[in-house]
This record gives C-alpha cells, sequence and structure tokens, in this order.
C-alpha cells in the first residue's frame, strides 16, 4: 500500500512539475510575442534562450542575416530584447544622442571589472570624470602629435626587424605584431617599452588574446544567463584567472610609480593619475581612487593592444592573399620614400593607394562585427519604435561595411573602395570602425596613427608569402570580443635583399 501511494505521489508529482513546465512556456511564448509587436522585426525567439542557440551555431551567417529584416532587426539575448541597427543612417541618428549612450551592466563584465573603468561603464558621472581625464592626460603625453607619431616609427623598426628574424621561414606574426602595438600603449601608460623576448610581458599578451576569444565565446554567453555559475567551478573561472593577472601586472606598475613619484614631473598617465587621486581626495562626488586606476588602465592597455594588432593581422591575410595589392603598394611606397625613410603621417596624401588599402583593411577586417554594445539611458523613440531605457542596442557593421549601394566592391577586398575616379583617396560617410557619438572610440587617433605607419612600413620593407604547405583559413575567423583571424603562418622575406 505505502508503494503503490509513493507511486501515486511521485507521478502527482511529476505530472505538476510538467504541467508547470508547459504553463511557464506559455508564459514565456506570450511575454515574448507581446515584445513582437511593439520592437522591429527579427528571427523568431525560443523561450528562455532567445536567438542566442542561433548565433552560436555561426555567428557571422547570423549577423550577415539580419539586414534582410530591414534598417532595424531585434534579436534576444536569452529573455532579454536586442535591437540591431542595420544602416548606416538609422545608426547615425541613434548614436549622436545622448539617450544611446549607455552602456549595459552585462553580468561577466561587472565580474571581471567591478563596475569601474571606462569603456564599458555606464554613462554617468564615474564615465564623464575618467575619460574626460584619460582624454586631456593622453592628449598631453603625445596622442595626436608628433611625439606618438615618433615612438610608432621608432617601433616600426624594431617590429621590421623581429620578423625578419625568421626570414624565409613559416612565422607566427600574432607575438610580434601584439608586442609592437601594445608598446605604443604602454609608452603613455606606464612610461616604457618592453622587449619582443621579455618573458612576463609575452604571457600577459598571451593571456591577453585569450581572454578577447573567451569573452566573447558560448561560455561567456552562458554565463551572462546564468551569472550565477561564477560561485562554482568550471572553465569560466579561467576567464576570472586571465583578468586577475592582467589586475596583477598593473598592480606591480602602480606601486614602483608611487614609489618613485614626483609630484613635479609626472613620467605618464599612471604618475598623472596618481596625482589626480591626491588632487580630488576632498571632493566628495570624486571617481578617483586605486580601483579606478587600475580598471582604467586595463581598458586603455587592452584596448590599445588588441584591436590595432588584430587588424593588421588580418592585412597580413589580405595582403598575401593579393599580392598584386601588395606589390603596387611596395611600388607607390618605394617611389614617395625611397627604402632608407620610414613613413611618416605627411606622406599620407602622397601615397593614396596604399592609405586606402589600410582603410580597406579595417573595413574588410571589420574586427567588431557588431559594434560595442550601447543601452539606453532614458526611453526614446527612433524610426516610429518607442525604445525603453535600458534597451541594448548593437550596430551591425557587417551590414553597413558591405551595403551595396555605398561600396564599389561589398564583398571583395579591394582598395579601389576608398579611392574616386581620379586615384584621390576618398572615405564612404558609412566608414565608422570607431562609431560615433558620445561613445566613439577614445584611441581613434592612436590607432589611425598605429594602423598607417606600421602597415606602411612593413609594406616597405618586407615581402610577405604563404609557406608552401599552407592551409585555406576559415575567413569568418575566431567570433570573440573581436573577430579575430585563425592561427597562421607568413613567410617574411627582405625587400633589400631583392632589388
Amino acid at each position: 500500500m505505502w508503494a503503490t501511494l509513493v507511486k501515486l505521489d511521485l507521478a502527482s508529482v511529476g505530472l505538476a512539475l510538467f504541467l508547470g513546465l508547459i504553463f511557464l512556456v506559455l508564459f514565456e511564448t506570450v511575454r515574448i510575442n507581446s515584445y513582437r509587436g511593439r520592437t522591429p522585426p527579427g528571427p523568431r525567439p525560443l523561450p528562455f534562450v532567445g536567438t542566442l542557440p542561433y548565433f552560436l551555431k555561426n555567428p557571422m551567417k547570423y549577423i550577415r542575416s539580419m539586414s534582410q529584416y530591414g534598417e532595424m532587426s531585434t534579436v534576444y539575448l536569452g529573455r532579454t530584447p536586442m535591437i540591431i541597427l542595420n544602416t548606416v543612417q538609422v545608426t547615425k541618428e541613434a548614436l549622436v544622442q545622448e539617450a544611446f549612450s549607455g552602456r549595459p551592466a552585462m553580468p561577466l563584465i561587472e565580474w571581471l571589472t567591478n563596475g569601474l573603468g571606462i569603456i564599458m561603464v555606464t554613462f554617468g558621472h564615474s564615465w564623464r570624470q575618467q575619460r574626460r581625464f584619460a582624454l586631456h592626460t593622453l592628449r598631453n603625453f603625445g596622442l595626436g602629435k608628433k611625439s606618438v607619431e615618433d615612438r610608432v616609427i621608432e617601433e616600426s623598426r624594431y617590429l621590421i626587424s623581429e620578423m625578419l628574424k625568421a626570414e624565409g621561414k613559416p612565422m607566427n606574426p600574432l607575438h610580434a605584431l601584439q608586442n609592437a602595438v601594445s608598446n605604443i600603449i604602454c609608452s603613455v601608460v606606464f612610461g616604457d617599452r618592453f622587449d619582443y623576448d621579455d618573458k612576463r610581458f609575452s604571457r600577459l599578451l598571451k593571456i591577453l588574446n585569450e581572454q578577447f576569444i573567451l569573452a566573447g565565446s558560448a561560455l561567456a554567453q552562458f554565463f551572462h544567463l546564468v551569472p550565477i555559475i561564477k560561485h562554482f567551478p568550471g572553465p569560466h573561472q579561467k576567464i576570472k584567472q586571465n583578468a586577475n593577472e592582467l589586475v596583477g601586472f598593473i598592480q606591480e606598475q602602480v606601486k614602483e610609480h608611487q614609489e618613485t613619484l614626483n609630484p613635479d614631473s609626472p613620467r605618464d598617465f599612471i604618475d598623472a593619475y596618481l596625482l589626480e587621486i591626491e588632487k580630488q581626495k576632498s571632493k566628495e562626488n570624486s571617481t578617483f581612487h586605486e580601483e579606478n586606476l587600475i580598471m582604467t588602465t586595463a581598458d586603455l592597455f587592452l584596448a590599445g593592444t588588441d584591436t590595432t594588432a588584430t587588424t593588421i593581422r588580418w592585412g597580413l591575410i589580405y595582403l598575401t592573399q593579393n599580392p598584386d595589392v601588395q606589390e603596387r603598394c611596395h611600388e607607390e611606397i618605394v617611389r614617395v620614400l625611397g627604402y632608407d625613410r620610414l613613413p611618416s603621417m605627411d606622406d599620407r596624401d602622397k601615397l593614396p593607394y596604399t592609405y586606402a588599402t589600410v582603410h580597406e583593411i579595417q573595413r574588410h577586417a571589420n574586427i567588431v562585427p557588431m559594434g560595442v554594445t550601447h543601452e539606453t539611458i532614458q526611453p526614446t523613440k527612433l524610426r516610429g519604435y518607442d525604445i525603453p531605457q535600458g534597451t541594448m542596442i548593437l550596430t551591425n557593421l557587417t551590414a553597413i561595411f558591405s551595403h551595396k549601394e555605398h561600396w564599389k566592391h561589398p564583398d571583395s577586398f579591394n582598395p579601389e573602395n576608398f579611392l574616386d575616379e581620379n586615384g584621390h583617396f576618398s572615405k564612404p560617410e558609412c566608414f565608422i570602425p570607431f562609431s560615433l557619438g558620445p561613445r566613439v572610440c577614445l584611441g581613434e587617433t592612436l590607432a589611425r596613427t598605429e594602423l598607417f605607419l606600421f602597415i606602411t612600413s612593413l609594406l616597405q620593407r618586407i615581402r610577405f608569402s604563404w609557406p608552401p604547405d599552407a592551409q585555406p583559413l576559415d575567413m569568418d575567423g575566431i567570433i570573440g570580443f573581436v573577430r579575430l583571424p585563425q592561427t597562421f603562418n607568413i613567410i617574411c622575406s627582405s625587400r633589400d635583399t631583392e632589388e
């Protein structure tokens, strides 16, 4: 009898759970449908997980499909709707407004940064203070001035020498490019550069690359859906360990700066920040403190290293795949500069084809296919839709950078996209890799300088080719925090020995 009662109770519990699950699914379906009636069109979301499974199955195919829904579309991160801006017109209309200038509170980012720093901090007092100070201080230490340009030119010499150490043999350019690009922001932030054979710094760059992959992986997306997993062991803890190691490196730099600080002669960004902490100490609304110094420095270090280095890596792939473009650039560079004088930013007008090639690398590399996530900070309207406060906004740079009305060769790598009928450089209005409005990229000027000078210097002195056993690459790449190319090897040949 007891056994029969237990069986009946278990059956009742099972039935109740089953009916409860059906009710939850029906409730979620009704909730989603109510959203879909008020938001731009998009793929039909699944209960609880939204459209995330479609994205994870084939990220780039999914992103490319968004433009079929019109100038705006809606996707779902779990149960949360996100609006995608698919055209440059609607993007410009939205992002220049302060209403679209927030950042969403994403569980993984909050876990790693404690809500501090600049890049992913929401729009408000702290962001304003930190961004204003960073812009002012970075300019004081040379950003946008000849001094930083000179640093990039000097680092180009080190980079060319490093890449030619393996002349004639297959080499992976990842470390050399990361180190070269990172040395520019390091010289401004830390006051020093790091040698290419510095083992500690090499490990940090390796961690940095791994972090950019993990931060955009399926694991990270799952973390956003179920943030409670941060309290449990698992592969997601690797993201936290990497972040802690990077923070530890910056903490050591800050400690060294504190011990050697001369208030009358700040050497770099960290010195200037330490002086600002002291200056703002008596102000109640100050956001300047050591923890924010560490996170702001981490933001500058990360953003100033991986995005530009990744763009150049894609560039080497495109230039190796298109030797005719590579040769035409080299001939133009040598005709204007010869072999001995490295380029300067003043040479851009004299090198229109090379300058167009640098921009085409950026367009085709498209390293942030959906832009950096924005969030509305107040209720607003856009193209007839009521957009509630707290709505996540993405920019479909993939669609914008391949729109057939704006580009002569939208789907192929071709510098002619940035040249007019007379062969002069011409930049279309829809080329917005650094975003727009209040959240425009803090390091845009530095990135433009690095891309032109590094790429032009490499093309001046090195010929790039594939190893005989090179395997075809998946040109969709690896979708992490940025779109990374697959690991590849190239052969570097000195132009000095050829001419």
